[in-house]
């Protein structure tokens, strides 16, 4: 899985891509253990676009994306948030969510 800068997701974003983006802090534990669930996922499901970024590094995103906490994996459709998620859970539960649509 690709690390993202803003610039990239801002992109996507024009291009109205469809992606998924995982968002996390290098200093979160949570994060961490999300972060290998999510490449497993990334590895499963190679036709799915999926990346990640440090939100440290998009305050403006942040807000307007209204970020809760991290870890957060959203779906991004037209330009515009389809949803959000906040609670991994494991593997299989990701990949149904990544894999749905």
């Amino acid at each position: 899985m690709k690390e993202w800068k803003e610039n990239e997701i801002d992109l996507k974003l024009n291009n109205k891509d469809e992606f998924w983006l995982y968002l996390y802090t290098p200093m979160c534990g949570t994060c961490q253990v999300a972060s290998k669930m999510i490449t497993v996922v990334d590895e499963l499901l190679p036709h799915v676009t999926i990346g990640k970024s440090d939100l440290n590094y998009l305050p403006k995103k942040a807000i307007e994306w209204q970020i809760e906490s991290v870890p957060c994996l959203m779906h991004l459709k037209n330009g515009k948030v389809i949803e959000k998620y906040y609670a991994f859970h494991s593997v299989p539960y990701l990949l149904e969510i990544v894999s749905k649509d």
